[in-house]
Parts: structure tokens; C-alpha cells; sequence
């Protein structure tokens, strides 16, 4: 419920050539809360679905030079864009061709007229499935925390955004010290216990404009725009001490872990992408694991051991 509450606004694209009803439309929608868009150019289709990340598009069926149908297939040519749902928002009352139609890649077919009402539950229901689903693809089952592919396409987003704002952006590489001895001695399951404790400290001590993502394994990525090394190194340093003060059980035996951490920033490395961002992270945590564990390490330009990480 509370996640309902303060989830952001669906992002809804709205394609019709109509523009007066287009317009109504998104005023409905976000009068409803919703995060609007209305394409009155289908050429610039594949630029405005990149810009703007839809969850859902709503799509006239006839208009002028551009069929919905032909502007379906040309979107799911884009394997990111599979499971984007289309909705079809036409006055076509043929079956036939409403099926025809739906073959080429849409998802479901809403008649016009509509009412204002109806349109709001009708794209809150689908749009909500459409966010429900992505986040399962993109989270990690144990953590809830995104996964691999996705903290690095987040973090190339972030840099992008700070470089156009010109704010600082900085990154924490986290791994848990001595992972495999908790594993070894007290099992998988105990192991979960604690990745998923470390999930749960990063998701509460971070602001909410951080991106969290279990980087694999034991080590995670922490993305913090507008923060600069020394705030960094501050607010993960807070983290490990809070971490190392946790106690996990097994069978009456009562034990303690701890993290390391490297830090990279764009402040340092301003002519780094955000994979050299990482590996200079990677590096620094490095540095942390090879000067004895449970510290925060920063990048520099300096040459960093390449010891084992445990």
C-alpha cells in the first residue's frame, strides 16, 4: 500500500492524430496523476520512446501517412521494447480488423468514445501489470535490488545527467568481506540471511534518489548522484560501521561480518565513462580488501593491487 502511495506516475504516450482529443486525453490522465506525452510526429517515434521510457502507449489505429499497426511493428523490432504494452484507442468497431490489427504487435484494443473515467482505470490497471512485470525482469529475486545489467545501464544514465547538469556523481562498489567462510561454515541459506540484511541496511540508509543494485554475489553497486567523494565516503563509511554491528545466528553460534568499499567520482575522473567509473571503483575496492578489510577506499590514478576480492 505505501509503495502504491508514493510510487512515481506512470509514463503514458499517447499517439494520435487528433489533436484535440489527444490533448484531452493527457489533461484526464494527469489530472489522474499521470505522467503524460502526446506524439503528433510518428517519424520522431523511436527518439521519443527513448527519451521518454514509456510503461504504456496509447495509439490511434488510422491516421494520416502512418497506420498504429505499421508504428506497433516498427516498435517491436526493438527487443527493449517486447514487452512495452500498446494499447490501440480507436473508433474501428470491426472485429476483424481490430484483430488484424492486434496480430502486428499491440497488446489490446480500447473503442472510442470513451468515457473519462473508464480511460483512467483502464490505463492505470494495464500500466500498473506493465510496471509490475519490468520490475520482476529487472530486480534481483533475493534482494529486490536491481540486477547486473541494469545498475550499469542506470549508472551510464546517471553520468549522462550529471555532465549535462554539471553535478557531481559518485559511485560505491560494496563487497562483503570473508563471504565464502560464511557459506563454508554455516551454509547457502545463512549466506542469503545475510546479503539480504546488507540489501536491507543500503535501501534504508541511502536517499531515495540513489540507485542500489546487486553488482553479483556478495558485492553490490551503490549509484549516488549530486554526491561528491567526500559526502560518499562519509554515507558508505556510516553504512560499514552499521553493518559490522549486526549479529547473525546459527545453531546457538552468534557471529559478525563486515564490507569493504571503493568510491569513484566523476570529480576525480572527469574524463572517465561509466565503465572505466566502475572499474575505478573496482580498483579502489582493491585497495580496501588488500589494506585489511572493513574500510572505504576512493579511486585515484595510481596503480591498485590486483589481490583476489574475499
Amino acid at each position: 500500500m505505501l509503495a502504491e502511495r508514493f510510487a512515481v506516475p506512470y509514463r503514458i504516450l499517447i499517439i494520435d492524430d487528433d489533436a484535440d482529443l489527444a490533448n484531452h486525453f493527457r489533461l484526464v490522465l494527469s489530472a489522474a496523476n499521470m505522467e503524460v506525452l502526446v506524439l503528433d510526429k510518428p517519424e520522431t517515434l523511436i527518439d521519443v520512446i527513448s527519451g521518454f521510457h514509456p510503461e504504456m502507449i496509447l495509439m490511434d489505429m488510422h491516421m494520416p501517412g502512418y497506420s498504429g499497426p505499421e508504428l506497433a511493428t516498427i516498435i517491436r523490432h526493438h527487443t527493449e521494447w517486447i514487452g512495452l504494452p500498446i494499447v490501440y484507442l480507436s473508433a474501428e468497431t470491426d472485429i476483424a480488423q481490430q484483430l488484424q490489427a492486434m496480430q502486428r504487435g499491440a497488446d489490446d484494443f480500447i473503442t472510442k468514445p470513451i468515457s473519462d473515467a473508464y480511460l483512467i482505470s483502464a490505463v492505470k490497471i494495464r500500466a500498473a501489470r506493465s510496471r509490475q512485470l519490468a520490475e520482476l525482469a529487472s530486480k534481483d529475486s533475493l534482494t529486490g535490488l536491481l540486477k547486473h545489467a541494469l545498475i550499469k545501464e542506470s549508472l551510464a544514465l546517471e553520468l549522462a545527467r550529471a555532465q549535462r547538469n554539471r553535478k557531481p556523481l559518485s559511485i560505491a562498489m560494496i563487497d562483503i568481506d570473508l563471504f565464502k567462510g560464511v557459506n563454508d561454515a554455516y551454509g547457502h541459506a545463512v549466506g542469503d540471511r545475510v546479503i539480504v540484511a546488507l540489501a536491507h541496511l543500503l535501501k534504508h540508509r541511502l536517499r531515495k534518489t540513489d540507485i542500489v543494485g546487486r553488482y553479483g554475489g556478495e558485492e553490490f553497486v551503490a549509484i549516488l548522484p549530486e554526491c561528491d567523494f567526500k559526502t560518499a565516503v562519509r554515507l558508505i563509511d556510516d553504512i560499514r560501521e552499521r553493518f559490522s554491528t549486526l549479529s547473525f545466528q546459527h545453531e546457538e553460534k552468534e557471529f559478525n561480518i563486515t564490507l569493504s568499499a571503493g568510491i569513484a567520482s566523476d570529480l576525480l575522473q572527469p574524463m572517465a565513462n561509466s565503465d572505466e567509473l566502475l572499474i575505478a571503483a573496482d580498483e579502489a575496492l582493491y585497495v580496501a580488501k588488500h589494506n585489511g578489510r572493513n574500510q572505504v577506499q576512493v579511486a585515484d590514478n595510481s596503480q591498485s593491487p590486483q589481490k583476489n576480492k574475499t
